[in-house]
């Protein structure tokens, strides 16, 4: 069994931010604990590195047409509890609509990978109830489509200068964000701002788990949300260790 991140978001909204330093923290977090992952980077886009680069590709349509032998012998080169990261490109047509990432996901549930989607969203989307829904929506868009255990990030926390001004958004109260949704939309659309903050509310679909990335603490608790939705380590072989007779039990 392999486990992998799926790394996606918006363009222009925390994604490209977080190309860099998201994996180049991850990276260095993991080093800093002994643990191993493999980044990988599908975004073509992305021309230097700051940490190793274990596969990249520099054209994605490459990638969708070579599912079944590029990629294919790329994976066979890990192992099983091997842990990769997918830094994906951040046009959203790619995971709300588009089948590509879809077929990806697939075809890496085929080889025996564990997959979660992370989705990385501006903290700035969390100071306007109407730019919270559409993150929302958006987050909820490519949970829909690529069907996978989903962790919805909130990036770029270093940069909100009162936390306080995000509390309603990270616990969202229906009382406190439609009133709200309501005085900055024209009154014909108050039907459907309920129903969008009950979908929010109600059926808790979407929900944001703050980052920020200069803390060990905040980056550790990240990856342990990660590694409780992506299942890792919990198929792991006990291993036994083989004693000598004369030396012992």
């Amino acid at each position: 069994m392999g486990y992998a991140q799926l790394v996606i978001g918006p363009a222009g909204g925390g994604k490209l931010f977080d190309q860099s330093t998201y994996c180049s923290s991850w990276y260095q977090h993991c080093v800093s604990v002994g643990r191993t992952i493999h980044i990988v980077n599908l975004d073509p886009a992305t021309e230097s590195f700051d940490y190793p680069v274990a596969m990249d590709t520099t054209v994605f349509r490459h990638l969708e047409e070579n599912l079944d032998d590029w990629l294919a012998e790329e994976l066979d080169n890990y192992l099983d509890d091997d842990y990769l990261v997918f830094d994906c490109p951040g046009q959203i047509e790619l995971f709300s609509h588009v089948p590509v990432l879809r077929n990806f996901v697939d075809h890496l549930r085929r080889k025996n990978f564990n997959v979660c989607g992370v989705y990385l969203l501006d903290s700035q989307f969390m100071t306007d109830v109407t730019k919270f829904i559409s993150g929302c929506m958006s987050s909820l868009s490519a949970m829909v489509q690529l069907e996978l255990p989903h962790v919805s990030i909130l990036s770029k926390m270093d940069l909100v200068t009162n936390k306080k001004d995000n509390d309603d958004y990270l616990n969202p109260e229906p009382r406190v964000l439609l009133p709200e949704l309501n005085q900055q939309m024209a009154p014909q659309f108050e039907k459907l701002n309920k129903a969008l903050i009950e979908l929010v509310d109600e059926y808790s679909m979407v929900s944001f788990v703050p980052l920020d990335l200069r803390k060990e603490s905040s980056i550790q608790y990240v990856l342990s949300q990660i590694d409780n939705c992506i299942q890792w380590g919990e198929d792991a072989d006990v291993k036994v260790r083989d004693f000598n007779s004369e030396g012992g039990d």
